[in-house]
């Protein structure tokens, strides 16, 4: 064999090994960012949990106090269930929304009944709310935040090109419409 012919073919394994390195490299990194995004959603999934367990329990204590609220104990409980159900970002942000809606109205409710917001039970429930509300905030900027470096990740070069090859696909940001930031802050500031 000729001297040229083997610095060729050791020039060509070089090539081989180095994009085969490259590329496990590149999957390896997408598979962590992914981990990372998922890790996120599940976060937000817990504090929504806790969420809704504790609307439950405000649900059960207000029933006593209010009795001729029904419909509007109806409608956060509805609320609460399609929350519960919701699978994608976009599914839980809308059961969100909604369900900031109707404890609005459940809080608007509760003002009447003097004896309720006294009971030491509801406050505690409340403040639990009011925490809760604040860790999933976080959560939620975690998410985004993980969700961010991934999707840029998957949309830069080379990444890119390996990404789409390997279905790497963009995962969607939690959004909140604005109309829910103004009332979520009437609600909170109502806690």
């Amino acid at each position: 064999m000729s001297e040229g012919l083997e610095i060729c073919l050791g020039w060509i394994i070089i090539l081989v090994v180095g994009g085969g390195i490259l590329i496990i490299v590149i999957y390896n990194k997408l598979v962590s960012k992914r981990n990372q995004v998922r890790n996120a959603w599940h976060q937000i999934d817990i504090h929504i949990r806790r969420r809704y367990d504790l609307i439950s329990n405000i649900v059960e204590t207000a029933k006593g106090y209010a009795k001729h609220e029904k419909e509007t104990l109806e409608n956060v409980t509805a609320a609460r269930k399609l929350g519960i159900n919701a699978k994608t970002a976009e599914s839980a942000a809308k059961a969100n929304n909604m369900l900031t809606d109707t404890l609005k109205s459940l809080f608007a409710v509760t003002e009447a009944y003097p004896d309720l917001k006294a009971n030491q039970n509801f406050i505690a429930l409340q403040e639990e709310l009011r925490s809760t509300e604040d860790k999933l905030s976080h959560a939620r900027q975690f998410y985004n935040d993980a969700t961010m470096r991934y999707n840029t990740a998957t949309e830069k070069f080379p990444m890119v090109i390996f990404a789409r090859m390997l279905g790497f696909k963009r995962f969607e940001f939690w959004e909140i419409p604005e109309e829910e930031r103004a009332v979520r802050g009437q609600i909170v500031s109502k806690l």
